[in-house]
């Protein structure tokens, strides 16, 4: 009798973790700039050594990749969202998982 509801409770744990919780506009909009906020500074960042390499000044350097990154984030969120008129946070998360490296898609 125990075993079973240890099954019950820890399947009704596992399927409540799977779920994601519910957020706001808001909340979803924050996500956003902050994930463009490390990708610009990632971007930005890579750049300081080629660009160095090359003669271009390093601030010029560092804006244009760093902008040229959040552009293609904001392209591909609009993509996502044109597609069906919502934007899941799944959605979002595939659309920065392209910018990290470390993720294996």
């Amino acid at each position: 009798m125990g075993e079973l509801w240890a099954r019950l409770f820890y399947g009704k744990v596992f399927r409540m973790a799977k779920r994601r919780k519910k957020i706001t506009k808001l909340q979803k909009i924050k996500k956003i700039l902050g994930r463009m906020l490390a990708t610009f500074i990632a971007n930005g960042l890579a750049t300081i050594g080629a660009g160095t390499l090359i003669g271009v000044d390093i601030l010029s350097a560092v804006l244009l990749a760093g902008t040229l990154g959040c552009v293609k984030v904001a392209e591909d969120i609009a993509r996502a969202y044109l597609d069906d008129g919502v934007l899941t946070m799944d959605e979002i998360d595939e659309v920065f998982s392209q910018f990290d490296r470390r993720k294996k898609t």
